[in-house]
Parts: C-alpha cells; structure tokens; sequence
C-alpha cells in the first residue's frame, strides 16, 4: 500500500491510494488522524485497509485542492540519520574538509555513524527548502532511502529485523556544510529547521519487494548528480536496525534515513552548493520523486 498525507485548509488528512488510482481520505472517514496512529495500530486495521484499497466504494477522496505534506510531518522524535554509508560518498566527504570530526578523520567507518535530524526539520514535498537555515550559502543535497518502523523493540537481531519494519520513504538530507564544520558535529548542521524533505509516499515493505534492488538518484536543475543502488550501503538496513536499537528502544513511527551516495555537492571541486531557485529532485525506484526548491 502507498500512504500519503496531505493538508487542505490547514487541515493534515491521511490518505492512502485505492486500486484506482484515487487517494482515499482516512481521516474523514475515521481510520486514522495521521500515519504515526495508523501504523501504531497497524495489526488490527491491515485487513480492513486491504479490503477498502480494492473496493473503495465510497470512502470520501482527498479533496482535489489538497497539497501533499511529508508523509509524516510530525514525527514523535528526531529522525534517525546514518553519515558516511557509502564508501564513495565516505571517501569524497573525507576528502573534501568538510568532516565535522566525528570519525575521526577515518573515510570509511568501522561501525555506523548515528547522529539526528530535529523533527522541526521535517517538510513536505514541493515544499521550499529555507536557505536562511544556513547564514554561511553551504547548503547541500543527501538523497537518501527513509526507513520506517513498523514494530518496535530492543536488541532486534539483523534476523529479525524485517519484520520490524512498516516501510520505506524518500529522505533528502540537506545540509549547512560550513555549520557542520564549524561546530565539529552533524545535529546543527543538518537539523535546522526546513533541511528535512520527506516524502511524497510511504510505501509498505511487501510492495518494496527486494530493498537492496531499489535504485536512487538525485538531480539538480536537471543534472544527474547521484546514482546508486540500495545494495551499495556499506551497512545494510537490518545491521542499522539491529545497531540503533542495541543502545535505544525502537518505537512505531520511528524513522532512519539510511544515507547518501556520492555526489553531493561537497564532492566537486569547486563545491556546488545550492542557490536560491535550485530545484533538487530525488527518486527511488518504487516509492516515486522528491521535489524542492531552494528559498
């Protein structure tokens, strides 16, 4: 199933698409206020959904005037981030002395990178991307694969970890390098306000099929600047699950966004950092395109 939110006269409504292509309103029709409820619930109410996605009857639609949100624009805490999950992007991020000091100076970590992204972060698609957020003009693009959980829990086995996951989302990074730099650590300058792009769709695991197939690329006015597979993460998503909930106890809603492939700005020389008008568009295979522009 593909879930989305979208918000109509200040309103948030949750919607997930029927097998005619229209977007069903769940919060009209009382299912759900928002999708952090509706995966919490997600064992009682799957069955009934899967019935109304193929017999929508008349379920009420979201309103044609509607703009699409981040699929979940409120999370219930800080997003969880991976740095450095690529070995190409390990090594242009090394290279390019923008590393804030948390590895070290090692390109390639030996376990996964944790840090955070605020949930004021969080915006939607189509929305703009506050170029005020960086006073130094460092802005730059992470295209990323967003992780969803969908069962919570502690000390979840690599094993296991499957079964803990609701879906997958698109995540786009972005971040005030020069931020990043200056204060030696990744939560200012990545989780100011608006640097979250999320969305347009979250899409349940068993439509996902097989993760590590999932191609993402982002561009920029056009141009190809990112393009890998899921399968080039140095450390897959069950070894993140597993290392995240080791030390925290996972909750339903809970994101990781899973890290980027080189070709981040940073990786030039020159860095092409982004201007004001920039469009940055970032796709995954079967979850769809992200798009933003830079205010």
């Amino acid at each position: 199933m593909r879930f989305a939110t979208y918000s109509h006269d200040d309103i948030l409504s949750v919607a997930v698409e029927a097998s005619d292509g229209t977007q069903l309103d769940l919060t009209t029709a009382g299912i759900a206020d928002e999708l952090v409820t509706l995966i919490q619930n997600w064992p009682s109410t799957a069955d009934k959904l899967r019935s109304l996605v193929a017999n929508p009857g008349d379920c009420p639609r979201i309103a044609d005037r509607a703009q699409r949100a981040a699929p979940i624009p409120r999370p219930l805490r800080n997003i969880f981030c991976v740095g450095k999950n690529y070995r190409e992007h390990a090594k242009e991020f090394g290279q390019s002395g923008f590393d804030g000091g948390a590895t070290g100076g090692n390109e390639v970590p030996d376990f996964p990178i944790i840090f955070s992204k605020a949930t004021t972060s969080v915006i939607g698609p189509d929305a703009a991307v506050p170029s005020a957020s960086d006073p130094y003009d460092t802005l730059d693009y992470e295209g990323e694969l967003g992780v969803i959980i969908g069962l919570g829990g502690k000390d979840i086995a690599p094993s296991n970890a499957a079964q803990h996951i609701f879906g997958y989302t698109i995540i786009n990074d972005v971040t005030a390098r020069e931020v990043q730099k200056l204060h030696k650590q990744w939560l200012l300058g990545k989780g100011a306000d608006g640097l979250c792009p999320m969305g347009p769709v979250v899409v349940t695991a068993d439509e996902i099929g097989d993760v590590a197939a999932l191609r993402l690329q982002t561009s920029v006015n056009g141009e190809l600047r990112q393009d890998a597979l899921v399968a080039d993460l140095i450390f897959d998503i069950p070894t993140l699950i597993a290392t995240i909930s080791r030390y925290i106890t996972l909750l339903p809603g809970d994101i990781i966004a899973t890290g980027t492939p080189a070709g981040v700005g940073i990786g030039f020389d020159p860095p092409r950092f982004l201007k004001t008008g920039d469009h940055v568009a970032v796709s995954i295979s079967r979850i769809g395109e992200l798009n933003n522009m830079i205010a």
